[in-house]
């Protein structure tokens, strides 16, 4: 046997062997749940990967905030926007009815702030307003699908904005991701491939300031742990059925590795609360395998 094909198969083996450790243990959070759940682990160092349902397209809703603030940050290196330039708060853009720290913070008033702040609600406190505010700067979704297709971030799709996601539920599933697609799409920008060095950092800061979805990746993880997540989250609808409740994060462990988690838990009957538990029981899953 050749020593390549050795080296390939020594690998296969021992990725299939971590994995069947995984497995059972999130086969067992996941027993009986009435939810389709995705799940997807990437070890940045080592290469390590785990996928559950990683190939299903299932729709992101807030998640796609990462997607969409890395297509702005594009156009910021390429000098078509500047993170200092001022952008004009009113009731126009400032909707009712929609999860809005940014409208809660500015209500009633006409102010001009900069970029940076806008990005800074939308991905850190998945700000709605400030979400469809960056769109429109954009020039709408179709830039984002474009750059991710550049940086071969494949079955992600994005068609709608937030404003459209509130007035049709159905939309919001031609918004989709797969977990195996958001994990990679977390280590290519980690590696510094969709973004410059500088937007790079300024992302991740943002990122790691995250405030939304306490109970979900971060809940059962050692306290201050880095973690660089954007969360998701549909709600549920008249006839009781949660969409989407999301999560996807790059951690940092003791020992200065990382590692990618994306799950996905869609069109699921549980409580909010079950649907939560779930992804904070797969994180801490995964936490104390890559600790052990």
């Amino acid at each position: 046997m050749k020593k390549t094909a050795f080296f390939f198969l020594l690998i296969s083996t021992f990725t299939w062997a971590q994995t069947s450790i995984l497995e059972p243990k999130i086969n067992s959070i996941l027993k009986n749940k009435k939810a389709t759940v995705a799940v997807s682990v990437l070890g940045f160092e080592n290469g390590f990967r785990y996928d559950k349902n990683g190939d299903k397209k299932l729709p992101m809703q807030s998640v796609f905030k990462f997607h969409i603030a890395a297509a702005v940050l594009n156009a910021v290196d390429q000098g078509k926007l500047s993170l200092d330039q001022k952008i004009k708060l009113d009731q126009s853009n400032l909707l009712e009815n929609t999860w809005s720290p940014l409208r809660d913070q500015y209500a009633g008033k006409e102010v001009e702030i900069p970029l940076s702040e806008v990005i800074e609600y939308t991905v850190a406190k998945s700000d709605n307003n400030g979400c469809d505010i960056l769109l429109r700067l954009l020039g709408g979704t179709q830039p984002v699908q474009k750059f991710m297709d550049t940086k071969g971030i494949k079955d992600f799709q994005i068609k709608y904005n937030e404003e459209d996601m509130h007035k049709d539920w159905n939309v919001q599933y031609q918004n989709y991701s797969t977990t195996r697609s958001a994990a990679n799409a977390l280590k290519k920008f980690y590696d510094g491939k969709l973004l410059s060095k500088k937007s790079t950092d300024y992302l991740m800061k943002v990122m790691l300031s995250t405030s939304t979805g306490l109970n979900k990746m971060v809940e059962q993880l050692p306290k201050n742990t880095p973690v660089a997540r954007k969360t998701g989250s549909s709600g549920k609808n008249n006839a009781g059925l949660t969409g989407a409740e999301n999560e996807i994060g790059i951690v940092t462990l003791p020992n200065g590795r990382h590692y990618a988690l994306a799950v996905f838990v869609s069109n699921s009957t549980e409580t909010d609360a079950v649907n939560c538990k779930m992804i904070s029981d797969i994180s801490r899953e995964v936490w104390e395998y890559f600790n052990k």
